[in-house]
């Protein structure tokens, strides 16, 4: 949703109100409820769950965000790219593990592949650090910046 509306897509207000009333007007609220829930839910119990409640609000927000976002053609027009950056930093970070944060680094040293720390690495990266990281090893620096 963070980035939907960074890229003026979809905006907090356009989420039915009922969700928002009840898991909450931002990512940081809705969180928050699914993560409490989760914990309340969950205990003493022998598996971990949501409350009837919150699992199919949360459902229904992932259906609202399937039919208005996932599937519209302004943001599905990025996938393209996207795939192509995340390939970049796969082979970018395949080749140079030691590029990669101290832990990975130390795993590939341990004998991990560097294609399979390079996947998990890059796997945990968000939205806004894997672009932050492309342009690092991709976009060259303004000469006045170097």
């Amino acid at each position: 949703m963070d980035d939907a509306e960074r890229a003026g897509l979809l905006s907090e207000y356009d989420i039915p109100e009922h969700l928002r009333k009840l898991l909450g007007s931002s990512t940081r609220e809705r969180l928050n409820t699914f993560i409490h829930d989760l914990v309340e839910s969950s205990e003493g119990q022998k598996e971990i769950r949501m409350s009837d409640e919150i699992g199919a609000a949360m459902f229904e927000l992932r259906a609202f965000l399937y039919e208005n976002l996932y599937t519209n053609p302004a943001a599905k027009s990025e996938e393209t790219k996207a795939e192509e950056m995340v390939t970049q930093l796969f082979r970018f970070y395949s080749a140079h593990p030691e590029e990669m944060t101290a832990e990975y680094a130390r795993r590939v040293r341990a004998g991990e592949t560097a294609e399979r720390a390079a996947l998990d690495y890059i796997s945990g990266m968000t939205d806004q650090y894997s672009m932050m990281k492309f342009r690092e090893i991709y976009i060259p620096k303004s000469w006045d910046k170097l």
